[in-house]
């Protein structure tokens, strides 16, 4: 008997064990399919302080939900059923109330190692209602994989000086600064569209912080009609930093670049560059300002996930 106790449990073992090892997953449904009707509840729902990953799969749908996952959430993955048919949307913008840019958020992140998967943000507050954030990020080590980010003005604010993400495979739309804020930030295979002639990048990084947004092998392109002189940045903070590496830029681009926002000074300590631009938009180092660089073969290949996300504590986003 105590033979056949053991051989059961040496059976019954690893299952055990991969039970243990399967992340808890919620479901949000807005048929009443799942275990929640709205994204919110689920956040909620989550245990807090985890020390692994929570997935809530989210049932394609358009969620109207203003959502926050706080500090006390942190690896949560959000994962979306359908990209482009799983929506958490909201209509907020500066001046409703006392909304202002910080505070008009779709979504806000504060949980450190969230991940976003299959999912649109957006704001639908639209081109006239000034900066409307779909997706505001202040945790550290975030990942969004294969998502859209919608809006018009400042439609990704990635707010906070020493946090790290990783954009991978993702649509960012928007008008003026639609990419902004102080964190260090890359973006891999992504198209970045513009929907009208303004600034794609406003980066505020601090002095000591050595990167902020860097772009690699990624897509810019606009809305003809309307797009059809779009710099690559301009320095919200003197000493903003973006790099576009490997990047199709498409004829919405100025030949010259980049934009100084009326701010002389800010040349001198603005820190822009390129390595090896294509496309229509890209232009020699003569026609690109004169206070922006064209990175060497040797300066472009230190620009690794390893060391842009190095950190106190190094981090390897997962693949």
């Amino acid at each position: 008997m105590i033979k056949k106790l053991l051989v059961l449990l040496f059976l019954l073992l690893p299952l055990a064990l991969m039970a243990a090892a399967r992340p808890p997953e919620l479901i949000v449904a807005q048929d009443g399919s799942g275990q929640f009707r709205m994204v919110q509840a689920a956040i909620d729902a989550a245990p807090s302080q985890s020390g692994q990953e929570v997935i809530i799969r989210i049932r394609k749908g358009t969620y109207k939900e203003k959502l926050v996952v706080p500090a006390t959430k942190p690896h949560l993955t959000l994962r979306g059923e359908d990209r482009d048919q799983t929506i958490l949307t909201f209509d907020d913008h500066s001046g409703k109330g006392a909304i202002n840019t910080y505070t008009s958020y779709s979504v806000l992140v504060q949980g450190a190692d969230f991940r976003a998967e299959n999912l649109t943000f957006q704001n639908t507050a639209g081109r006239t209602a000034g900066q409307a954030v779909a997706l505001h990020v202040e945790a550290d080590r975030c990942t969004f994989r294969n998502c859209r980010i919608l809006g018009d003005q400042d439609t990704l604010f990635l707010a906070a000086a020493g946090t790290r993400q990783y954009f991978s495979g993702c649509f960012i739309e928007g008008t003026t600064d639609f990419i902004f804020g102080s964190s260090t930030a890359v973006f891999e295979g992504c198209t970045i569209r513009s929907k009208k002639n303004s600034h794609i990048t406003a980066a505020s990084t601090p002095a000591e912080q050595p990167y902020g947004f860097v772009f690699r092998k990624c897509r810019l392109t606009a809305d003809t009609a309307l797009a059809t002189n779009v710099a690559l940045g301009r320095p919200w903070q003197p000493h903003a930093q973006v790099t576009y590496l490997r990047t199709y830029m498409g004829s919405h681009i100025r030949p010259a670049g980049w934009d100084n926002w009326k701010k002389p000074e800010s040349e001198k300590t603005a820190r822009y560059a390129e390595y090896r631009s294509t496309g229509p938009g890209a232009a020699p180092a003569t026609t690109r300002v004169a206070w922006a660089r064209q990175l060497s073969a040797r300066e472009a290949r230190t620009y690794t996930l390893r060391r842009i996300f190095a950190g106190p504590i190094g981090w390897k986003p997962r693949r």
